[in-house]
């Protein structure tokens, strides 16, 4: 129904906030950044700590989130490679305002050979490397792929169910205005829909998304992860908690920080999400390879990274450096706000943190 590599985020307004259509975890500030740095370091040690150590964002966006982990001097620095993955032009330039970006074919690093019958091999302790491309990368690596409100955008469909069938809404034009028509769904989405919601009662004209975008991004994840993990913080909800709220709270448009109108108004001029299914999230992410191994609150996982123990250090530095007015004095004192705005259940603290592994 939506796809993000035109329309919306080809314009590369994006999250933000002057003249930007939403706020994500990254620009409510620095302290987001300052706790995933943590669990890279977290997920750098169960992996044994490789170096170089890769980590694949994908919809980087303007490079908020990457400068924050980076200033947060995260313990996996030196050997942290981090690759930021934006389909929008205009935002990957905005990525060179925040980050040293390196030339494409250095994501892996110097190269060496240990010998001369060797093949090249990447040197270690050359991090930390910034680089941006316009997709994921066409390799094979062990690697964290760190996805931020990026499930929610992937191209959708939505099915309706008739009492009888699931049938999928299509989009028409009548006269000079778009219109919804209603298909049958394709055989192999009526299954999958079918799977998720056994056992529930489904009433006639329900909706659910179809996650294409959804199957394809993790089949493509799958193709560039050989061991590792994806890292995915989105709106996530179970299939019968999706059926009680319905499709006018799971179907969402947002224009410059406000709720939007019907999402087949302004095509192209607002941002159409979906929450995510997590019954389509594990069955999509198994048949790619992976498995859920966690799943959490982003409220719970900020505070598992010890959040509060930041806002306490924040505090400190406020106290010390009050008198100077300096940017690490006003950075200290604005932690507290931040963390409560990360961590509000009815807002962003409500997003699910879900770690899938193989």
């Amino acid at each position: 129904m939506y796809d993000p590599a035109g329309g919306f985020f080809a314009a590369g307004r994006g999250a933000g906030r002057a003249g930007r259509d939403f706020v994500t975890s990254p620009e409510v500030g620095p302290l987001f950044g300052a706790c995933t740095a943590r669990a890279l370091d977290g997920l750098w040690h169960e992996q044994g700590r490789p170096d170089p150590f890769f980590v694949i964002e994908a919809g980087a966006g303007r490079g908020r989130l990457a400068r924050e982990v980076l200033r947060a001097q995260p313990a996996c620095v030196t050997a942290l490679h981090y690759v930021l993955v934006e389909r929008s032009v205009s935002l990957r330039e905005e990525q060179r305002q925040l980050l040293d970006l390196e030339p494409a074919d250095e994501a892996l690093g110097p190269f060496a050979r240990l010998s001369p019958d060797d093949a090249p091999a990447p040197l270690a302790g050359t991090g930390p490397v910034f680089v941006s491309l316009d997709d994921l990368p066409a390799l094979e690596l062990d690697a964290v792929v760190l996805a931020n409100e990026l499930l929610d955008n992937l191209p959708f469909g939505v099915a309706q169910w008739d009492g009888a069938r699931w049938q999928e809404v299509r989009v028409g034009l009548e006269g000079d205005r778009l219109t919804e028509v209603v298909v049958p769904a394709e055989a192999v989405d009526a299954h999958a829909l079918g799977e998720i919601t056994e056992g529930l009662t489904v009433a006639a004209g329900a909706r659910l998304p179809i996650p294409r975008g959804l199957e394809e991004w993790l089949e493509a994840c799958g193709r560039v992860v050989r061991h590792g993990a994806i890292l995915a913080i989105d709106y996530v909800d179970d299939a019968s908690g999706m059926l009680a709220r319905g499709a006018a709270s799971w179907l969402r448009t947002y224009r410059l920080h406000e709720r939007g109108s019907d999402p087949l108004d302004a095509p192209g001029e607002q941002d159409v999400t979906a929450d995510v299914v997590r019954e389509q999230l594990v069955r999509a992410a198994r048949a790619s390879g992976f498995v859920l191994a966690s799943d959490h609150s982003q409220s719970d996982w900020l505070r598992d990274l010890d959040i509060e123990g930041l806002v306490r250090e924040g505090r400190r530095t406020w106290e010390e450096r009050a008198h100077l007015g300096d940017l690490e004095a006003l950075t200290g004192r604005s932690r507290a706000a931040e963390a409560a705005a990360l961590c509000d259940p009815d807002g962003l603290g409500a997003h699910r943190v879900l770690t899938l592994s193989r």
